[in-house]
């Protein structure tokens, strides 16, 4: 019973600064985990704990990008693996969230920095799809296929319905390289010809596509390896 009534009294202290504060920003990295802790070990000393996670994992963002089972190695439950394999998905949630309008009109100069939070926590291959009217306001955007894919396996059929569906006037995909740089492969190539070939049929425009690595991303529109292929943004 002391020893809970410790922990309660550390935990009271703690929630307390947070409060006071408004941030974490004044807790150190362990403390941080340690507060998250708290809500999936009522009863245990989570400062402990955080520290043998961070110990292992070196940092937050690598445990939380490490799979459940590598977590529970550490001697916590599943219940809490659970809790800290959410923390990218609901970051992600967040920020789309946050910045989600169906009336707003995409910054065509600024796509890749639109597609970039989509990606956080990623580690397989996604690809998104964004659909726009002729005065760049959105009119779809969602998750078209997961894992890896060749050229032969981009989803082009789904994309094209949707963009008919939508009577879009332009399209943007993007992908992310999850152990890789933002670099466009071969086969990155080979799809982007593909798709703006396959849109023209159908009278839209593939007017970019996006290709995220880590925090970094490259625009095949602006990249001279494959910008003379696409339309240009403003046409």
């Amino acid at each position: 019973m002391a020893n809970e009534n410790v922990h309660a009294n550390h935990r009271s202290r703690m929630k307390k600064k947070f409060l006071d504060a408004g941030t974490l920003e004044i807790f150190e990295q362990y403390e941080q985990l340690e507060m998250l802790l708290y809500y999936a070990c009522p009863r245990k000393d989570t400062n402990g704990i955080a520290h043998k996670l961070l110990n292992k994992f070196g940092s937050f963002s690598a445990l939380c990008d490490s799979p459940i089972n590598t977590i529970m190695e550490c001697g916590v439950s599943e219940h809490t693996a659970i809790l800290i394999k959410m923390i990218p998905e609901f970051t992600r949630i967040y920020i789309s969230d946050k910045h989600n309008n169906a009336n707003k009109i995409i910054d065509l100069e600024h796509l890749g920095d639109y597609f970039l939070p989509k990606y956080i926590g990623k580690d397989s291959e996604e690809v998104y799809l964004l659909l726009m009217d002729s005065k760049g306001k959105e009119l779809f955007f969602g998750s078209v296929a997961r894992g890896s894919f060749t050229s032969s396996e981009m989803p082009v059929r789904k994309i094209v319905e949707l963009v008919m569906n939508y009577n879009a006037h332009t399209a943007v995909v993007a992908h992310n390289h999850p152990s890789g740089v933002a670099f466009p492969s071969k086969e990155d190539i080979i799809i982007t010809k593909n798709l703006i070939t396959t849109l023209d049929l159908i009278g839209s425009h593939l007017i970019d596509h996006i290709i995220v690595a880590d925090n970094d991303f490259i625009s095949l529109a602006e990249s001279e390896l494959t910008g003379s292929i696409f339309y240009l943004k403003d046409d």
